[in-house]
């Protein structure tokens, strides 16, 4: 699969509407238990921390309270809403398989962008980029939506009203093939603009899908000391998945 097989409508032309999609307060629980979970794995309080693949900064306006935070994209329209949100935080256009910034972290943080990363070699490489910017025994944090081992089937919808414009969404998530690595979540997006006028897009998201054992080992092998630990999914109600804490040899 290329890059361009996996590119969502989202983080391209739509992206000026992920804050109508998205709102930072359904992301206020999640951020604090991130928190928790890096500060629990740290020698010593950690004061700077780059988030890969930060999306729209939602995790990142909750997050920025207690770090000096890099926030690092692929995305240039993500990016854009990124920076109206949290202004404050430096910015860098970048993918998080081969960016390599010259310098390093107390703490590195990938929340679900995580989950575009469809194969084994492209988490390979994430995770081997989040070793790079990671200070000697710092510490990194992996918080993928599924493992295999949690992974089931199910739709939701979701979205907001913000000023002149409104968005609704519905998600459903099969997983057609489960001999390979990964699930689709398929989005229908109702969008409702200054006009007033409503148009509807269809959208397709693949992300990768790995056993808790691959994730450790490519964390071990990368020379991270790696655990999982489990979380209640903040967007799914019932569903407790595993994130994936390490600190750096």
């Amino acid at each position: 699969m290329t890059d361009s097989e996996n590119n969502p409508k989202l983080y391209r032309d739509l992206a000026d509407w992920w804050p109508v999609l998205s709102a930072p307060e359904d992301y206020a629980e999640e951020a604090e238990f991130y928190r928790s979970v890096i500060m629990s794995e740290a020698t010593i309080p950690p004061r700077t921390l780059l988030e890969l693949g930060c999306g729209g900064g939602n995790s990142a306006s909750h997050l920025k309270k207690h770090f000096d935070m890099t926030l690092l994209d692929m995305s240039p329209g993500m990016l854009d809403v990124s920076r109206c949100l949290n202004p404050e935080c430096e910015h860098v256009l970048g993918d998080m398989r081969e960016v390599r910034l010259g310098r390093q972290f107390d703490a590195v943080f990938i929340h679900d962008a995580i989950n575009y990363m469809a194969t084994q070699t492209d988490l390979g490489k994430a995770i081997s980029t989040a070793y790079e910017h990671c200070r000697p025994d710092g510490v990194v944090l992996l918080a993928p939506d599924f493992t295999r081992e949690t992974f089931r089937s199910m739709t939701s919808h979701g979205g907001h009203d913000l000023g002149q414009r409104s968005l609704r969404y519905l998600s459903w998530m099969p997983d057609p093939d489960p001999g390979d690595s990964t699930y689709i979540t398929e989005m229908v997006y109702l969008m409702r603009d200054e006009q007033g006028v409503v148009s509807c897009v269809h959208d397709r998201h693949i992300s990768g899908l790995f056993g808790r054992e691959v994730w450790i080992k490519l964390m071990t092998d990368s020379g991270f000391m790696a655990r999982a630990v489990p979380c209640a999914h903040g967007e799914f109600d019932g569903l407790t998945t595993d994130v994936f804490v390490g600190r750096k040899r």
